[in-house]
């Protein structure tokens, strides 16, 4: 089990990731290089900063209003063994997870990879597929662009399909 993240920072009380007060960590690096990206900064995989699951744990437990935590980036899934540790470590606290991802839920199936299928099993919330600029709505729930879906992953792991939890 990885115990280390790279990740370019954290929000420690964000309202915008996600229902709730959630605790936001921005991962470090993203191939996808989406056109007027959010968060360019977090693109380059060299850049941002290594750090621990205890440490970001140990932040999180200073916020008794937090109601989860948000993985964003960057690109979460090029870091999905670490992630999967601290969204079980995270769920341990009582809280829940989401995930934003450039990919779809179907493409990261797709992969067949150990990683990314526990990252997949242990998120509540998986907002996926990439920024489109031509498909901006800033009225949308949790998400910038009408081709990106907040997946409630719960019930979609319960019912066996996508089951979306906002379809504004």
């Amino acid at each position: 089990m990885q115990n280390t993240l790279r990740i370019a920072g954290v929000v420690d009380d964000s309202v915008v990731d996600g229902d709730g007060i959630r605790y936001t960590i921005f991962v470090q690096g993203c191939p996808r290089r989406c056109h007027n990206c959010q968060n360019p900064e977090t693109q380059p995989l060299e850049g941002g900063r290594k750090e621990t699951i205890e440490h970001l744990m140990a932040e999180m437990k200073e916020n008794p209003l937090l109601t989860g935590a948000t993985f964003s980036g960057g690109e979460p899934f090029l870091q999905p063994a670490p992630l999967a540790a601290l969204a079980h470590r995270v769920h341990e606290e009582g809280l829940d997870v989401w995930c934003y991802s450039g990919y779809t839920l179907e493409e990261l199936r797709n992969r067949h990879d150990k990683a990314t299928d526990d990252l997949l099993a242990a998120i509540d919330v998986l907002v996926d597929g990439e920024y489109i600029e031509a498909e901006r709505d800033l009225t949308l729930h949790f998400r910038g662009s009408r081709n990106q879906r907040v997946i409630d992953m719960n019930a979609t792991r319960k019912t066996g399909a996508i089951v979306l939890l906002y379809e504004d």
